[in-house]
């Protein structure tokens, strides 16, 4: 397994796990559980999911590092992905 397979497949992973959790919030609301603990199950599942975008992130700049031919498109790369979390972190 490559390295990049490896990242893709914990990102899976950390995913099924937020998909469970969801099902759980889900749960713990259609039983009328305490307001402030399905909140703190919607932190813990947004951390998650936040995880899992930084994750993305870093898979994908490694990946344009990794096929960069020159400083330049290093530079550039960085600079995109600074965008990026700027837009959507």
């Amino acid at each position: 397994m490559t390295e990049e397979q490896d990242r893709r497949r914990r990102i899976l992973v950390r995913l099924a796990r937020v998909e469970g959790q969801i099902r759980g919030i889900r749960a713990m609301i259609e039983a009328d559980s305490e307001c402030e603990d399905v909140a703190v199950q919607l932190t813990a599942a947004r951390r998650a999911l936040d995880r899992a975008f930084y994750d993305m992130l870093a898979c994908s700049l490694l990946d344009q590092v990794a096929g960069a031919s020159d400083i330049e498109e290093v530079r550039a790369s960085a600079n995109e992905m600074a965008r990026l979390l700027a837009k959507m972190g």
